[in-house]
């Protein structure tokens, strides 16, 4: 594996871009790899300045890119989807290393953005309109039409994916960008952009800033050429950028908290059941906006059902990415250690017992044992997202109680649900307010999948035939043809 990790670290570019040109800076932040703590690289702090020019660069760029033949778009796409798929082993390795995740699923996440950019360049292809006749006796003609120049702020828990799902339709539909990617996982970003240059997105079409998320991102939504603005992160932090996007009356989309309940009713079938929230809950060491936060099992099987849980849960293995057969990794910083700690103490103080787990791992650092808890007080959890390698059982009396809980949240982004009852997985799928639902599977996101939640968790749909609406307006032209 030390051939994988050497070839990520290969792919670290020190600088943000500007226009298609490297830019350093005076200030610097550094970027530490989770399991160990130590620093890795760094990259610019840059400011408003900076920014600015980047802005500057994606108007400027925006008429020429915006008019260049669809088909053209969709071509420089497949050569970037290319370019990914050679480089597989090398990006997952650099993203393994700032992010934590192990080095099979950080391989795994590089081909689920490729989808992205895969997907949006077929859907460049089909940027059709339509025609009507007006009552009026006029002919109407409605184009779909680049919005503008975009700011795509990104997350740290998926940084190659998060980039593409953005980026895909916005360079489908004509749109230019500047993406600001977390100052924890950047060079993912960079390494992406770097090759989306070799695969002929014009520099001015693509800008990538680094520095200060407030200072950045107030000269983003400050800004009246940027015209639309795509969020992945906190709640709070999107309703900061909603305010700050006000003036100017920016097309919005958040993809905000998640606090995804998974009910499990006592004909599903448990073992299933029992795999499949794993592999929901754990990708990323639990540090996904859409894995299980809170598990609701109906009480005849609630004990069996998380004894099977804690089984399956207790034999994953935790390690630094590289190491073989690892499938849990470290937490993106200290702080989300604590905040593992404080859920876990919350289930203990009210009455709920641990299964597996419940204890810092003995790697130390940032390492957390996954665990399992059954029983305890589940409102916590339904407020906030735990964003680590803990899941809380809880038992539920009956249909209506599964689903008062499950919506008992101010989130909305993902559900899942167990169940061999084909009308009750429509009933209950539909009554849950969320913008997924998983029945019978705890992985659902693909480049064909509408992405997005409701209520706190946000609006707008990433991925999909809907994911590209997100960056077009609709143009109309009222014809009155003699006839």
């Amino acid at each position: 594996m030390s051939a994988s990790r050497d070839a990520g670290l290969k792919l670290i570019r020190e600088h943000a871009l500007i226009d298609g040109k490297p830019v350093t800076g005076a200030a610097w932040i550094d970027v530490d790899d989770p399991a160990t703590g130590e620093v890795m690289g760094r990259i610019p702090d840059l400011g408003a300045a900076e920014t600015e020019r980047a802005v500057a660069a994606a108007t400027r760029e925006f008429p020429a890119w915006s008019r260049e033949d669809p088909h053209r778009r969709a071509a420089i796409l497949r050569d970037w989807a290319r370019l990914i798929d050679e480089n597989t082993e090398a990006l997952g390795a650099l993203m393994a290393i700032e992010n934590g995740k192990p080095f099979e699923e950080a391989k795994g996440e590089v081909a689920y953005a490729n989808g992205f950019i895969k997907w949006f360049a077929g859907e460049a292809e089909r940027l059709i309109g339509d025609t009507q006749d007006s009552p009026l006796g006029h002919t109407l003609v409605t184009f779909r039409q680049a919005i503008g120049p975009c700011a795509l702020i990104t997350p740290w828990n998926f940084p190659a994916a998060m980039l593409t799902r953005k980026l895909g339709p916005a360079f489908a539909a004509g749109c230019t960008a500047v993406v600001k990617p977390a100052s924890q996982t950047p060079f993912t970003a960079i390494a992406l952009v770097e090759l989306a240059y070799r695969a002929g997105v014009p520099g001015g079409a693509l800008n990538l800033v680094t520095g200060d998320a407030a200072t950045i991102g107030g000269v983003l939504t400050a800004s009246p050429d940027i015209r639309k603005l795509s969020f992945t992160g906190s709640t709070p932090v999107g309703r900061k950028l909603m305010e700050q996007s006000a003036p100017t009356l920016k097309r919005l989309s958040m993809e905000l908290g998640g606090a995804a309940p998974l009910i499990v009713f006592a004909d599903a079938d448990l073992d299933h059941a029992a795999e499949e929230t794993v592999k929901g809950k754990f990708r990323n060491s639990g540090q996904t906006c859409v894995c299980p936060n809170r598990v609701y099992v109906e009480t005849p099987v609630a004990e069996a059902f998380a004894a099977r849980l804690a089984d399956r849960v207790a034999a994953l293995k935790v390690g630094p990415a590289f190491e073989t057969g690892v499938k849990v990794g470290p937490l993106i910083e200290p702080k989300a250690l604590d905040k593992v700690r404080r859920h876990l103490d919350h289930v203990r103080s009210t009455g709920g017992r641990v299964l597996t787990g419940g204890e810092d791992h003995p790697l130390g650092g940032r390492f957390f044992q996954p665990t399992v808890t059954l029983g305890g007080e589940e409102s916590l959890f339904r407020e906030e997202e735990t964003f680590g390698p803990l899941i809380p059982v809880f038992p539920f009396a009956d249909e209506a109680e599964a689903i008062r809980l499950a919506n008992g949240s101010e989130f909305g982004l993902a559900s899942y649900l167990f169940t061999r009852d084909l009308d009750r997985a429509f009933r209950v799928g539909r009554a849950i307010e969320a913008g997924m639902c998983g029945v019978n599977t705890g992985l659902m996101s693909t480049a064909v999948a509408p992405f997005g939640g409701v209520k706190s968790s946000g609006y707008g749909r990433e991925g999909s035939t809907h994911g590209i609406d997100e960056y077009v307006d609709i143009k109309t032209l009222t014809l009155a043809l003699r006839r």
